[in-house]
Formats: structure tokens, sequence, C-alpha cells
């Protein structure tokens, strides 16, 4: 872990979410006024299940890679490789999922699109094999 470092501390062992992901992710609070804006850390091989963020109107999310590798994909299309500096931008009603490359820490800044009647569906894990294609 001594190449992997991010700009916003790490926070604890993301405990709320744990049943969402495959591994171990970390998860520190840095807005929850205005816009909610998380750091989440996946450790090498954690990832997110597959989800989708509802919304009447608005909503998504915005996903600002800070530090690591890591992996983004949409139901249906190939897996997007995500480096710091990238921006994911991801409507809502879109079922997706993010998390590390299986060799390498990954960090993003998870930002909460505002919108009307928002809510997250977390639907299956992403499987092994799916997730063991990746580079």
């Amino acid at each position: 872990m001594s190449e992997f470092k991010d700009i916003f501390p790490r926070g604890g062992e993301n405990t709320a979410f744990a049943k969402y992901f495959v591994g171990q992710s970390y998860l520190n609070m840095l807005s929850l006024e205005q816009v909610v804006i998380g750091n989440v850390t996946f450790e090498p091989g954690c990832r997110n299940n597959w989800h989708i963020h509802h919304a009447k109107t608005g909503g998504g999310q915005i996903l600002l890679v800070t530090a690591g590798r890591g992996y983004y994909q949409e139901w249906g299309k190939e897996p997007r490789e995500l480096h710091p500096g990238d921006v994911v931008n991801i409507p809502a009603e879109v079922k997706h999922w993010h998390g590390a490359a299986p060799d390498s820490w990954f960090s993003h800044l998870a930002i909460e699109v505002p919108g009307e009647k928002t809510e997250n569906e977390w639907c299956e894990p992403v499987s092994d094999s799916e997730y063991d294609r990746l580079k």
C-alpha cells in the first residue's frame, strides 16, 4: 500500500453498507449538508454490488477518482478502467457497480446528485466470474 496516496482521510470500515460490498471498504463522509459527499476507499479486489440510484427528477451520482486504480461498469456495457482524475457521471435509473482493481487500492469521492424522491436500490453482487475478467 506504500504507493497508494489519497488526498482525503480514509475513514473507518464501512460497516453500515458492508452487506452491499464484496471485500473491505472504508467510508469518510465529507459532507452531509447541501450535497452529500463521501470518500469511499476500496481494498484490492473490493467492489460494491450492482445498484441503481432512483429519482423522480434529478438524482444519480458523480464519482471523482482520487487514488489507485478501479473500475466502473453499467449493466450491459463493458467495464471502464478508472484512474486518479477520472470523472464518472451516473444518471439516475442506470444499473451499475464500481470498485477496486484486483491488484490495487482505489478511492473516489461519491457525490449524490440532488433530486426529487431519490433512493438507492441495491441488487446482486458482481459475480467472481464477471470480476475475474478484469485486467
